[in-house]
């Protein structure tokens, strides 16, 4: 071997041991495994535990016992699957046996709670006899709200499944049969789509004869697929009417009438290959003798049955799948399980029927073919994401699996009569879904409302930004808004294009080309007649108009050609707001400061000022908690407002505090119609016990919603401890005191927040300060 081979191995093996280590560490750091319990009622004194345990804990069990549902309003339960395993067949690593298999199923639980906020217990059994293991996950009926079967080998998963689901009035769901089955139907669909085929026309040739096998050209049948088109090979060759080797009932189902048999006997010929079996199972040559762009779903793991590229060299039409996320088309059983189980478990179904799995593969399918989300392309940066040859399906970081998947199921669970408590209105029901997602979709569900009854024309003024483009698609398919986009017309159709949008310049929205306008003499003319006496020559005036695309959205707003703009997704935040100021602020309109919504886990709360002045004035601070309250009643919310510095309540004569008091000093001469009380810590806003102890009889109840600080340091520095240490979400900045004509966004601004944005300058002037 020479040196520069032996180098190159031993950086491979240097490299595995980095991802070996990564992966343990993982594991291991900060703390064992991947779950923890946590309790979701106070326990903080004798009234609590009273309430939790003896004697009010009996008042639960007694309505239980009474009404056997009720335990799904007074328990976990209506929420609790247990994953539940023998560890017979697991990942790539065969009967490794229960406790081997725990990290895979705390995998698998981490997995339902990221993915759809069901809480889960993984559940390990030493227990091979598929009976025995069936009586054991029965008894557990009275625990769970539903039960995933994991990792039992074939054909005991089988024998399992069929009993619990005989005995058991709750859904159970071997995932590594009807999970996979869903996510290769979704495929299926989709590469007929792109081919041009039709399930009830095509070969299939399939390799694996396991539970998931099986369970995948079951489901194929179900969705059209003929039964006599249907060729199964094993380890051991076809299988054909009359093998006795290695059979069971479920194989016998697809036992062909033939004389062929091996895998090269029955390819020719063949739309599709079908493998869960092993790497390298399907040669060149095979490929070679299917039909015209084949689809080839490799699925074995972590080597499939042929590596893409080689089948490529054969076939350049290829449709291909694999089982791995470095290549196209992962079939990722993470596509259905999270959500099958949400829409189960939110309509009581007593069982995951077909129609169920049906529902759940026509919403995958149909979000593959949908406009790819931005929050799935900034997961997943760098990958083309338009539906096609190699994006049949969406990407587990979609947060719309969430709606349509779990609603078509509950749906589908109603429609056939399992579902026990069934909602009365899906719309509603699906919002419900996208709030759990979307931590700001209840919040800006009264926003969008308003912006809906007026239509206003948005400018924004870095219209060649994908967030904005991702942005103005979601606008123009909510909202009643017209987006504008300033920026070149062939950059912004070449990046709609690579991003897999449908929105093109010109036909979906308008755009001002900074290059080459007909307006563009009307607008530096403008800009020249604002600024002709600070300086600005007609010469500097034109070369503004050509290059500083703020300054032309303002310019719009200023001659009525827009009704608001977004700026701000690169720059900084003072640079942007000069020119917004220069052009459009009158002795009507002047920036008031920056709001903030920071949307935690249990509410929003809104900081000022983030951005715009540095030592505010009285007046200045006075004027940020009375739109910061106007704004806050724009969100269905009561404004409190505490004012934030060092000092808390006279401890400190001079600084911010001072400003403070004399700000409070002149909302009281005011008439206002919100509660207001400083100055404080944040601490004392924050918790009413400790400021009662305070301020006893002061004229602010319960938790502050809105902190104004004294300095811009202390907002822009809790803003941003919020966002990166309490995982806030936020919303805005919002620019207050322009009328709603200008709102100006930061560089880590996505393209939701843009949306958001979009339809907070989509409301009525009259609604902001």
């Amino acid at each position: 071997m020479t040196d520069s081979k032996a180098d190159l191995k031993k950086e491979a093996e240097q490299a595995k041991g980095a991802v070996r280590k990564a992966a343990l560490d993982y594991h291991e750091f900060p703390k064992p495994g991947k779950l923890e319990i946590r309790a979701t009622k106070p326990l903080a004194n004798g009234r609590d535990l009273a309430r939790a345990y003896s004697p009010g804990v009996a008042e639960a069990c007694i309505e239980i016992s009474k009404t056997p549902s009720d335990a799904s309003r007074y328990t976990a339960r209506g929420n609790l699957v247990a994953v539940i395993t023998n560890g017979t067949a697991v990942l790539g690593l065969g009967n490794i046996g229960a406790l081997a298999s725990k990290p895979v199923m705390e995998g698998k639980a981490v997995l339902f709670k990221q993915f759809a906020g069901i809480d889960c217990f993984d559940i390990e059994v030493n227990e091979n006899d598929p009976e025995k293991l069936a009586d054991i996950v029965c008894a557990l009926e009275p625990t769970f709200g539903a039960i995933n079967l994991e990792d039992i080998k074939a054909p005991e998963c089988f024998i399992v499944e069929q009993i619990c689901r005989e005995r058991m009035n709750i859904p159970v769901f071997h995932d590594d049969q009807h999970g996979t089955a869903i996510v290769v139907g979704a495929a299926a669909t989709n590469a007929l789509h792109v081919s041009g085929k039709n399930f009830e026309d095509i070969k299939i040739v399939s390799t694996g004869g396991g539970a998931a096998g099986i369970a995948c050209l079951n489901m194929l049948l179900k969705l059209g697929v003929k039964r006599e088109n249907v060729w199964l090979c094993d380890i051991h060759g076809l299988v054909y009417e009359g093998r006795t080797e290695d059979m069971n009932p479920q194989k016998a189902a697809f036992a062909q009438k033939s004389d062929l048999r091996s895998l090269d006997d029955v390819i020719d010929g063949a739309d599709m290959f079908l493998g869960l079996s092993g790497p390298n199972v399907l040669k060149p040559e095979m490929v070679s003798k299917m039909t015209d762009k084949p689809i080839i779903f490799a699925l074995a793991n972590p080597n499939p049955e042929i590596q893409p590229s080689v089948a490529r060299e054969v076939a350049p039409d290829a449709i291909i799948a694999t089982g791995r996320s470095d290549f196209p088309n992962q079939v990722n059983n993470v596509l259905c399980f999270p959500f099958i189980f949400r829409g189960a478990l939110d309509v009581g179904a007593t069982e995951i029927n077909d129609e169920m799995q049906l529902a759940c593969i026509a919403g995958i399918a149909e979000l593959a073919r949908a406009t790819t989300s931005a929050e799935a392309a900034a997961a997943y940066q760098g990958e083309q994401l338009t539906f096609g040859v190699d994006y049949l399906i969406p990407k587990p970081f979609d947060p719309r699996l969430s709606a349509v998947v779990s609603s078509a199921v509950a749906r589908a669970a109603m429609e056939t009569g399992v579902a026990t408590k069934p909602v009365d209105d899906l719309d509603a029901y699906r919002d419900t879904l996208n709030e759990s997602v979307f931590k700001s979709a209840l919040l800006m569900r009264p926003v969008f409302e308003a912006a809906a009854k007026e239509t206003r024309r948005i400018v924004f003024a870095e219209g060649e930004d994908e967030r904005v483009l991702r942005a103005s698609q979601a606008i123009l398919e909510e909202t009643t808004e017209t987006p504008i986009l300033i920026g070149r017309p062939d950059v912004i159709a070449a990046r709609c294009e690579r991003a897999g949008l449908t929105i093109r310049p010109d036909r979906d929205f308008k755009i001002v080309n900074p290059e080459n306008d007909p307006r563009y003499r009307d607008y530096w003319g403008t800009y020249h007649s604002i600024m002709s006496r600070q300086g600005v020559s007609p010469d500097i005036a034109r070369a503004v108009m050509r290059t500083n695309t703020t300054a032309i959205a303002a310019v719009m707003v200023h001659r009525e050609e827009a009704d608001s703009l977004i700026c701000g997704t690169f720059g900084e935040y003072r640079w942007h707001l000069n020119y917004v100021k220069q052009i459009l602020g009158d002795q009507t309109h002047t920036p008031h400061g920056a709001l903030s919504m920071m949307v935690l886990e249990d509410g929003p709360l809104f900081v000022a000022d983030t951005h715009v002045w540095t030592q505010p004035t009285p007046e200045q601070i006075a004027q940020m908690a009375i739109g910061a309250a106007r704004h806050a009643r724009r969100f269905g919310l009561t404004p409190k407002v505490a004012f934030c510095s060092q000092s808390q309540f006279g401890t400190q004569a001079e600084g911010p505090g001072k400003c403070i008091r004399e700000a409070i000093a002149l909302l009281d001469a005011m008439d206002t119609d919100f509660v207001y009380e400083g100055e404080m810590k944040v601490d004392a806003a924050l918790d009413p016990e400790l400021r009662d102890r305070l301020l006893p009889n002061g004229r602010l109840n319960g938790v502050a919603n809105i902190l104004i600080f004294g300095t811009g340091d202390a907002a822009s520095a809790t803003r941003n401890v919020l966002k990166m240490k309490a995982a806030a979400l936020e919303v805005g900045p919002l620019l207050m005191g322009m009328g709603n004509r200008a709102h100006i966004v930061t560089p880590g601004v996505t393209a939701r927040g843009l949306l958001n944005m979009g339809a907070i300058a989509g409301t009525p002037v009259s609604n902001y300060g």
